[in-house]
């Protein structure tokens, strides 16, 4: 109704500055108390469909690589603890009121007891100058970094500068700082790190740190790199939790190629700041102490000391960080086997366990999930496609390990009583002892369909808070798994439960059907069709999303082959299917 354009202003703190202001000892702190209220995720409830990214936008919603695929974890040490993830449609959210990041136990032990003196760093030499990139992403202390190291050269009576490219103003933005030390100003021309210049790369985020403004500065029989092989995800993450990938081992060849492979020194900087501290945060300092003690630097251990006091943000935790990162380049195996990796979850490399070995895992996972006759009905599918492989195109098993991995998630669906199971046995619970300390209140975020309202302007299921007394009907549930399937399944007429049971009928169906008439020619197009399972993820309308979308893929994958009259008659049973 108003005439001409109108503007809108919405003026309000950028998130990870208020995370910044809530760990500084100044007023801003009431104004930006921190939320005494943390989330995690139960990762074996986890489908790893990307639903929590999608309604919060937020890269502190991280993936993680398990044995049972990619999952999702909240990154604790980056999370502005706004919650929007709670939104996604899951039951694997769980909000903690009171809880800490759990330091490492063995790390508080060396604390409490005297550690072993370390032999003082060398300098490097600086002729005339002395100059280093520190690479990262923003909220992770890059600039912090430069700054102390610039603030230690002139506390020594040295000239800096320091130059910072920022980027966007959002976590997990590229973040450089060049700083360029001499004896005097006069040989500091520019503060900018020229082009095959750089002393020194701290590789914080080994993605920028193999970003073409970053590679030029390398050079080599020059330039060392101290690269911390952590990757933080990046956009595509949000966008494709599942099929978006790093290129890790193309940016690792990147950074050695531009240095030389013997001139690039590699560790997991955040995995051990985060294990042996509880902070990843943590990380970048760490690095600076590995430069440190290496000799990189044309600083003293006193000075950088000294400039982490005047910077005066948590200067124990930063100077215990610096002393941690010297110990790395003393004995970086030591300081390894001194963490307690936080895991619940086995990882194991895609290809490296047998398959032998995964089928006894996997059928043992059933049992518990059901019985032993469901766990054999799992096997014999898996050991047909064996041998059927086998016969067609020695020396592969693509097509067994497709549909091994793809079988069992579809038989081992995430129910009620599944879902009650995995967080029951034990397993999360070590999960939360292991992360956090303190005696935290547990809320539960659920849907459950025979109780949850429907949002009136999605049709959704809505998601509700529930108290550490739903595990106690968790354990109940646990019991009943008999029921699952049954006349007496008070879950097993929803729509989602019958769509899971049709699918776990459909599936096997087709993969035997390809089975007799498997050759070389084939495979490849066997191998497309299994896996287009792995599409199908999520609960609720997410999952009944992806399941349609599967479906389209296995409509066109299946023409000409023997699975056709198979997947064509599963389609067409689909309800609301417009294909």
């Amino acid at each position: 109704q108003i005439p001409g354009v109108s503007v809108l202003i919405f003026d309000q703190t950028c998130a990870a500055e208020k995370r910044r202001r809530r760990k500084q000892n100044t007023p801003e702190k009431i104004v930006y108390p921190d939320p005494p209220r943390r989330v995690v995720i139960n990762e074996l409830v986890c489908e790893g469909c990307g639903d929590c990214g999608a309604k919060s936008n937020c890269l502190s919603v991280h993936p993680v690589e398990t044995e049972f695929g990619r999952k999702t974890q909240v990154h604790q040490s980056s999370c502005n603890k706004d919650t929007k993830c709670v939104d996604g449609f899951c039951p694997s959210f769980v909000t903690l009121a009171g809880a800490k990041p759990r330091k490492s136990a063995r790390l508080q032990q060396q604390e409490r007891s005297a550690t072993p003196p370390m032999p003082a760093p060398q300098r490097a030499p600086v002729l005339p100058a002395h100059e280093t990139i520190i690479t990262g992403i923003g909220g992770t202390g890059v600039i912090t970094i430069g700054a102390i190291l610039a603030m230690a050269a002139r506390l020594e009576g040295l000239s800096a500068t320091c130059l910072d490219q920022t980027g966007i103003a959002q976590k997990n933005g590229a973040v450089l700082s060049h700083v360029r030390i001499a004896r005097d100003a006069s040989s500091l021309h520019a503060p900018r790190v020229a082009m095959a210049n750089a002393d020194l790369v701290l590789g914080c985020d080994m993605m920028v740190a193999a970003s073409p403004a970053a590679l030029a500065t390398m050079t080599p029989r020059r330039t060392r790199v101290a690269l911390n092989t952590h990757l933080a995800p990046h956009a595509a993450f949000v966008l494709n939790p599942v099929g978006a990938e790093f290129g890790e081992d193309q940016l690792r060849s990147a950074i050695d190629r531009a240095t030389g492979a013997e001139r690039v020194h590699a560790f997991p900087a955040t995995r051990l700041a985060t294990q042996v501290f509880g902070d990843a945060i943590a990380a970048n300092m760490l690095m600076l102490g590995y430069a440190l003690q290496q000799g990189w630097l044309p600083v003293s251990l006193q000075a950088i000391q000294r400039a982490i006091e005047i910077n005066g943000v948590a200067v124990a935790a930063n100077l215990a960080a610096l002393d941690r990162g010297r110990r790395a380049a003393l004995d970086l195996d030591a300081v390894l086997r001194q963490s307690s990796p936080a895991q619940t979850v086995r990882v194991v490399k895609r290809g490296e366990e047998s398959i032998d070995s995964l089928i006894a895992r996997r059928s043992k996972d059933l049992v518990a999930y059901q019985n032993k006759a469901y766990a054999a009905r799992f096997e014999t599918l898996v050991r047909k496609v064996q041998q059927a492989e086998q016969q067609a195109m020695a020396g592969t098993e693509r097509l067994t390990r497709t549909v091994l991995t793809q079988a069992y998630r579809l038989m081992a669906t995430k129910d009620e009583y599944e879902v009650a199971r995995l967080y029951t046995d034990g397993r999360f619970e070590k999960q939360l002892r292991e992360q956090f300390e303190g005696d935290p209140k547990l809320s539960f975020h659920l849907a459950p369909p025979l109780f949850a309202k429907r949002d009136p302007a999605t049709g959704h299921l809505k998601k509700q808070a529930y108290g550490p007394w739903v595990l106690s009907v968790m354990r109940l549930l646990t019991g009943l798994k008999g029921l699952r399937g049954g006349w007496f399944d008070p879950f097993g007429k929803t729509a989602e439960r019958r769509l899971e049971r049709q699918l776990a009928r459909m599936y096997p169906a087709m993969v035997e059907a390809l089975l007799p008439t498997l050759t070389t020619s084939n495979h490849s197009a066997a191998v497309t069709l299994a896996g287009i399972a792995a599409e199908v993820r999520g609960f609720g309308h997410i999952k009944e999303r992806q399941l349609l979308q599967a479906a389209k893929q296995w409509q066109q994958a299946c023409q000409g082959t023997a699975a056709e009259p198979v997947v064509m008659a599963f389609v067409a049973s689909l309800p609301m299917a417009n294909l």
